[in-house]
């Protein structure tokens, strides 16, 4: 009797659960503090290898649409062509091309993130994926943190106001948290 265990059996498909899952970003307003905004639809799948993560493949999207920064103005001005233009790059996207494991729970997941018409390789240092659970409806799920830092300048996102003290009124780093839950899809 063979004691391989079956691809099949190691590779499990998640689905992204939108409405316990956030993507968050983090910049400099005016040199002196950030501002803080999300996006509030998030889905995409997971792809997970149990017997080698590193086998693992996720895929995200976001509707650029739904940023939220608690300011209508701004976050109008953010959906302009000023910003990330929504109108012509409705989705934000990102495909992993590499996992690497760091530690028992750390990992690094290499991908492609396009915004804004531009992709560009990112590493998203990433915490999980937590151990499986049964939610009180029946479903297997599990969580994933993850955060990279990125220069919105190299996605084409240059609008900046100069201030009249010198500096600028929009930082160019940005930095990324997602915390995303998961439930397994139905066999």
């Amino acid at each position: 009797m063979s004691t391989a265990v079956s691809t099949e059996v190691a590779i499990s498909t998640w689905n992204i659960d939108p409405t316990h899952s956030t993507a968050q970003f983090k910049v400099k307003h005016m040199m002196i503090s950030n501002v803080k905004g999300e996006f509030t639809h998030i889905n995409g799948t997971l792809n997970l290898n149990s017997i080698d993560i590193t086998r693992s493949l996720i895929e995200a999207s976001i509707d650029a649409s739904t940023i939220n920064t608690r300011e209508a103005q701004r976050d109008a001005h953010l959906k302009s062509a000023d910003f990330f233009d929504v109108e012509k790059f409705p989705t934000l996207t990102f495909r992993s091309t590499r996992v690497s494991r760091r530690s028992a729970v750390e990992l690094e997941v290499e991908g492609e993130l396009t915004m804004h018409g531009v992709t560009r390789n990112v590493t998203f240092e990433a915490v999980g994926p937590t151990a499986p659970i049964k939610d009180p409806w029946g479903n297997t799920r599990l969580g994933l943190s993850a955060t990279t830092h990125i220069d919105r300048k190299d996605f084409g996102l240059a609008w900046n106001g100069t201030l009249e003290a010198g500096g600028i009124l929009v930082g160019e780093q940005v930095a990324i948290t997602l915390d995303v839950e998961f439930v397994k899809a139905k066999a």
